[in-house]
């Protein structure tokens, strides 16, 4: 059988950076063995659907480059086909009708944690199914070993008598994850089930409904946890994990994709950078890894600063968002700093107008022992010098004169270069002196300069 994956999201918002991580693996997979990539939106629980959501997972997905090859289907427009099948389950003695009602399975509960017993239900209504009123339909777990092979993690086994009967229909006729995840893997003829390891307790239940309807179960992997810096689950509370969270702050998506799938997964060698072809190639389940990944801030920022300077100026002023069009040299001389896209605009603003309007605390260095009269006295002398220069397209050239003006004043080298940096930038932290003088060019160098020396003096 051809080698089908499938992605399954709950429309309840935005798509997690967990659940592109389990999109991208399951491409992937699929991709490599030349593969059928599937999209299937769970939304039975309608009561946590998110208006908007599912366009936002498929443009999230497509932005990402995981187009799917079939769906997406949703699961609401399938009720028919889960009644068929609960139903046969409930003839074959695989499932129960149970009208307990919320007030009485929380009691239950309640109790069961005083006597400090494992949630679960007690099978009050396992052998009176002639009641009537409201009901839920239950799974009868087996009192019996199950044993799978799971992709990742190896051999797995389960007991029936530590697992809850779920509820695999509820009282408003729509089925819960579990029932109708494993009718449609089936059905569509899903191969490999890609998915997060909250969902292994989970498996023995769908492993049992398999047998009930003695249908063959797909292969198993479950994906280690993306866990905070602090080895905490990841959760909103210690940052953003929405994916599109990280597209509006500038990350681009080659980075956010190499990126991800290095979050548990790892070929080994010293390569970090990959194509989503690489990816492809170098995929498999024998370099997942058990234990949790950390979503590290640190190395994102620096995987997208390389693909930043991957870029050449051109396509990386399209990437931006600006309200004005910049040199593509400014481009270049900001890019090498860049760690975001939001970054680029913030840097460029220097250039964007002669017109500066100088803060003189930025003049003052008191590490440096820059003071106002020697940031005039710097500037006054370097003018001169500047405007005799013949040769201003290189830095080695501009350095030789003012390497010559800080001789003549007998300073230090930051006494100079420092009130020179912020007349040109009129920023705390910008491009050097020389690279900054390169590509602003002489006439507006010296046009800043004198303006900044006015501004000293006056």
């Amino acid at each position: 059988m051809k080698v089908k994956t499938r992605f399954a999201p709950s429309p309840t918002g935005s798509l997690h950076v967990g659940s592109l991580r389990t999109a991208l693996y399951s491409y992937l997979y699929a991709k490599r063995h030349e593969g059928i990539f599937m999209l299937r939106i769970e939304d039975t629980d309608q009561k946590r659907y998110v208006e908007g959501s599912v366009e936002s997972l498929q443009n999230s997905l497509k932005f990402f480059g995981l187009d799917w090859d079939e769906g997406p289907y949703f699961q609401s427009h399938r009720s028919t086909i889960y009644t068929k099948y609960v139903e046969e389950l409930l003839a074959n003695g695989h499932a129960y009708k149970c009208y307990c009602t919320p007030e009485r399975l929380e009691k239950m509960r309640n109790d069961q944690a005083e006597k400090k017993q494992a949630p679960k239900y007690d099978r009050l209504c396992l052998n009176n199914q002639d009641q009537e009123g409201t009901f839920v339909i239950r799974q009868l777990i087996p009192d019996e070993n199950v044993l799978f092979h799971d992709e990742i993690r190896g051999e797995m086994s389960f007991h029936g008598k530590d697992i809850d009967d779920q509820v695999l229909m509820k009282s408003d006729g729509l089925p819960t994850y579990h029932l109708a995840n494993v009718v449609d893997d089936h059905e569509m003829e899903v191969t490999h089930v890609i998915r997060g390891e909250e969902w292994l307790p989970s498996t023995p239940k769908h492993l049992w409904l398999y047998k009930a309807f003695g249908w063959t179960a797909p292969s198993f992997a479950h994906l280690p946890l993306l866990l905070n810096p602090d080895k905490t689950k990841l959760s909103k509370r210690q940052g953003d994990v929405a994916a599109e969270d990280y597209i509006k702050k500038g990350y681009l998506k080659e980075a956010m994709i190499n990126f991800i799938a290095f979050l548990g997964w790892n070929p080994g060698g010293e390569k970090e950078i990959y194509t989503i072809d690489e990816l492809i190639a170098e995929f498999s389940f024998e370099k997942v890894q058990k234990a949790g990944a950390v979503f590290g801030l640190e190395k994102l920022d620096w995987l997208n600063g390389l693909y930043i300077r991957k870029k050449t100026p051109a396509e990386l002023l399209e990437l931006m968002t600006l309200d004005w069009t910049p040199d593509l040299k400014y481009v270049a001389c900001v890019q090498t700093r860049m760690k975001t896209l939001v970054d680029g605009p913030v840097m460029l603003e220097m250039f964007k107008s002669d017109e500066l309007a100088y803060n003189l605390q930025l003049f003052n260095h008191e590490k440096m022992k820059v003071d106002k009269a020697t940031a005039i006295l710097a500037i006054e002398n370097s003018i001169p010098a500047l405007e005799n220069l013949e040769d201003w397209s290189s830095e080695d050239s501009i350095k030789e004169a003012l390497t010559a003006v800080i001789a003549k004043l007998g300073v230090k080298n930051g006494q100079v270069l420092w009130p020179l940096r912020v007349a040109l930038s009129n920023e705390e932290f910008s491009p050097g002196v020389f690279e900054l003088m390169v590509v602003l060019g002489k006439e507006k160098s010296l046009k800043r300069l004198k303006s900044a020396l006015n501004f000293l003096q006056s």
